[in-house]
């Protein structure tokens, strides 16, 4: 038996398996929170590595691969997965050695992607999940005459229940891993391409051997060359002999593709016969009897979760009851962020000296900081949520019924999943679409995302809702009512845009959902939390970094230049002349500032108040004046950007106690007015703003992802447009329509 060669350093080893074969369950299981997580570059596919060690304390590198049912990708995430494995990403060495993951109760299907990794002739230690699950299903799995006709490791694994990780380590840290005896035949008919091929290949393409052979069988077994070779185009003599090779089948009417697939899974069969069996009796054996219950327990839940009526009653609540939990549980530790960040800048008051730097530090770095990491309580609960669903296996049971709705704007149940994510953030939910096998469904997906209320507009609409309500405290009955309607119109907004790019811009075929529903488990909860790190961490990250440094820029545009010394203009004497619309404009209420605003006033005189007059002719239509357009300039950074700007404008102080605060902010909004007397923010225009903020692409940060998603800034600018004009031309609507009905 070969042995592959001692590496000189700790081994890397690639996980591969198909979509819900437990991969990421035995990542988290075998790396704790020794992960990184991150993109691979160019791609916003998620790139997993873990550090893992073995009984012997020896460190194992573990790169986690996106699921993938072939190395024929039908995906972006799947296409990673195949060039990694072929050593095609200059960004990602070629693994050392490979861990395939099978599902133990569906064997032949998961062992497909197995065969065609095993043509790689590298070294592998395949692992047969949920063999508990297997034996409830009835069906023993003979791991030993599978490893010997195999010639790898195989290891039986409960990973849900850390059950064969000892042994799985143990495996992992041999130095001498055989290289696997895996051996079936390739038809007579394309066995003289296959050699032709693979010679051409390392000749022309420089592949080594068995990496040619196995990507000539590729080239063979998809229809589509480019699903195959990506990015790395075939040398012209390659190209030469696989269209030769195609045009001689047609002609003898040789379904290539099919026979060559028929052909592995003969020898994927002919192996499963032999390894997987029933124990005698089991027809009327506790096996066979468990099996019935577990089908039958699936089936009489799927009759009602995926039900036409009952499904939907069920869909909404679990969404009622997450949403709920968002507006509700997440006060408490949003209080403990408030009162830290409160602790924290009165420690710095006290440290720093009134002046620029004082200012910079508390109203810029700490406030605008604060202004993103006070929403991680609301992000971590919704990723608590979409964890459970997930680790159930209902998230696949709601992109079922979503494809009902789907289908009708064009799309499938697939695209429900990125726009879930986008309730807490768009960025993760433009990320999710790589898994959108077609690429104009995955792109209107992305271009529909920002619609879905993001938790960033969450307390720009509880300012608003505040505001527009005269008590002090707002019924909840109210707030959660006026909450739902954004919501809905965001939803609707990314239905509408779906429908109407899927029939213009982007037109195509209806798309077909092929989608695995995988079976009900109990969720495991140290998953769901290490999810929950994860992206807590990456949240908080990008309020490190990005959301710093644009509060320092903002800081400054607000602060700058200072109105000179000793100057002074006469009350209600602005310093940037407002541009006035011309007689045929649509009717606006005056958009002027109050007499507050003078060359005195540094907010007026700062780079930000004279974009904000800049803009106000645009605005005024829409019943905003140049201090909301200040407002909407500066949440470009972040939607929530939107509060402390109003705080600044209005000279509300900041205190330790932030219930005070915000109710301090709301009583100035509810007490601006115009320069004749009159409210400026009138419940109509609280109502006007919020749904500017519901359509408007207010994220540069999601803009930056798009951009990379698409490959360039057609799109992302495309998206910038048509989202804001679309906000300006609703909100036009809504207050012209209101006034004109005496609102």
């Amino acid at each position: 038996m070969s042995t592959a060669a001692t590496p000189r350093t700790a081994p890397v080893y690639a996980l591969v398996g198909n979509p819900n074969c437990g991969k990421s369950t035995l990542f988290n299981a075998l790396t704790g929170l020794k992960q990184k997580v991150g993109n691979y570059p160019g791609v916003t596919v998620e790139r997993k590595v873990g550090t893992a060690y073995t009984q012997h304390g020896q460190p194992l590198t573990l790169i986690d691969l996106p699921g993938a049912y072939s190395l024929a990708a039908r995906s972006p995430d799947e296409a990673v997965t195949r060039d990694v494995l072929l050593g095609r990403r200059a960004d990602t060495p070629m693994p050392d050695r490979i861990v395939c993951i099978a599902d133990a109760t569906n064997l032949e299907r998961n062992l497909y992607l197995v065969h065609q990794i095993l043509d790689l002739g590298r070294p592998v230690v395949l692992v047969l999940n949920m063999m508990d699950l297997a034996a409830q299903a009835g069906l023993q799995i003979r791991a030993a005459r599978l490893e010997h006709e195999l010639g790898i490791p195989v290891i039986p694994c409960e990973a849900a229940n850390n059950k064969g990780l000892i042994e799985l380590k143990l495996a992992l840290s041999r130095h001498d891993l055989p290289l696997p005896r895996h051996a079936w035949d390739v038809p007579a008919a394309l066995a003289p391409a296959v050699s032709e091929l693979q010679a051409s290949l390392i000749a022309a393409d420089a592949k080594a051997p068995l990496v040619a052979r196995a990507e000539a069988l590729l080239l063979l077994t998809d229809p589509d060359p480019l699903r195959v070779t990506g990015s790395t185009p075939l040398s012209a003599n390659t190209t030469r002999i696989l269209e030769s090779w195609k045009t001689r089948w047609t002609a003898d009417a040789t379904d290539w593709s099919g026979t060559l697939v028929s052909a592995r899974y003969d020898a994927i069969g002919k192996l499963v016969a032999q390894i997987v069996v029933q124990p005698e009796g089991a027809e009327d054996g506790h096996a066979a009897r468990a099996s019935r219950s577990t089908l039958e327990l699936s089936d009489k839940i799927d009759a009602v979760a995926t039900h036409p009526v009952w499904g939907w009653v069920i869909f909404a609540a679990i969404m009622a009851t997450m949403f709920f939990s968002i507006f509700t549980l997440a006060g408490i530790p949003m209080g403990w962020i408030e009162a830290l960040m409160a602790a924290v800048s009165g420690l710095v008051d006290h440290v720093i000296p009134q002046g620029a730097f004082h200012s910079l530090v508390i109203d810029g770095a700490i406030a605008g900081v604060e202004g993103v990491i006070i929403f991680l309580p609301q992000i971590l609960i919704l990723f608590l949520f979409i964890g459970f669903l997930e680790s159930t296996g209902y998230m696949a049971r709601a992109a079922f019924i979503m494809d009902r709705v789907m289908s009708k704007v064009g799309l499938n149940g697939k695209s429900f999943i990125p726009l879930l994510s986008s309730y807490a953030c768009a960025i993760p939910g433009v990320m999710a679409a790589r898994t959108i096998e077609e690429p104009k469904d995955r792109l209107v997906t992305i271009l529909v995302a920002p619609f879905m209320s993001c938790s960033a507009r969450l307390p720009v609409y509880l300012l608003l809702i505040a505001a527009l309500v005269s008590a002090n405290e707002v019924p909840v009955g109210t707030q959660v009512g006026l909450m739902l309607l954004m919501y809905a119109l965001g939803t609707g907004g990314a239905f509408f845009f779906a429908w109407l790019f899927k029939k213009t811009l982007l037109r195509g075929a209806p798309p077909l959902m092929i989608m695995e529903l995988p079976p009900y488990r109990l969720p495991r909860f140290r998953d769901v939390l290490i999810q929950m790190w994860e992206r807590g961490f990456i949240f908080v990250k990008r309020a490190g970094t990005v959301i710093l440094a644009l509060s320092i820029v903002l800081w400054f545009l607000a602060n700058y230049p200072k109105p000179p010394e000793g100057a002074a203009a006469a009350p209600n004497q602005p310093i940037v002349e407002a541009v006035s619309p011309g007689p045929d404009a649509p009717r606006a209420e005056p958009a002027a500032a109050p007499s507050a605003v003078t060359a005195e006033d540094p907010l007026a005189y700062s780079l930000a108040g004279r974009a904000g007059r800049l803009l106000e002719p645009l605005i005024a239509p829409l019943g905003f004046d140049w201090r909301i357009g200040i407002g909407l300039i500066q949440s470009f950074a972040a939607r929530e950007v939107f509060n402390s700007s109003m705080s600044v404008i209005f000279s509300v102080q900041e205190s330790d106690d932030e219930a005070a605060t915000r109710a301090q902010l709301r009583d100035a909004i509810r007490a601006a007015e115009r320069p004749d007397g009159s409210k400026l923010f009138t419940p109509l225009v609280c109502l006007n703003l919020m749904i500017f903020y519901v359509f408007a692409m207010q994220c540069i940060s999601t803009l930056a992802v798009v951009k990379r998603e698409t490959g360039g800034w057609k799109w992302a600018l495309f998206q910038l447009v048509y989202m804001t004009g679309t906000a300006w031309l609703v909100c036009f609507v809504v207050y012209q329509a209101g006034r004109a009905l005496g609102f």
